[in-house]
């Protein structure tokens, strides 16, 4: 899976956009209002990282499970490791369930 095949799936969620809050070496996408800069990230990429490097929101248990599962699932980088999941995308995780991690983030930020 590539960044851009990744982002589109990402983007394809209804209300998200792209932001660079960190500066341009890390894509953060968002839910909510990008007229008014209001929104919440459900998935970051670290730009230019070999492998692939996503962080998404998850559950405190199923994050557990998925480290003990996955040896490329690690706690969030640079995020609150309780909540935030970091896949190296190295072809470990099957990509349908990296896309299903990714729709699980954004329901659990969009509060569905």
């Amino acid at each position: 899976m590539t960044h851009k095949e990744l982002e589109e799936y990402l983007l394809s969620f209804p209300n998200t956009w792209l932001d660079f809050p960190f500066g341009e070496e890390v894509s953060v996408y968002k839910i909510g209002h990008k007229e008014t800069g209001e929104g919440k990230m459900f998935a970051l990429i670290q730009n230019d990282s070999k492998p692939l490097r996503l962080s998404l929101k998850c559950d405190p248990q199923l994050a557990e499970v998925l480290r003990e599962k996955y040896e490329t699932v690690i706690p969030g980088y640079h995020l609150n490791k309780k909540h935030w999941n970091t896949i190296l995308c190295t072809g470990q995780v099957p990509e349908d369930e990296i896309h299903d991690f990714a729709r699980l983030s954004y329901n659990l930020v969009a509060g569905n």
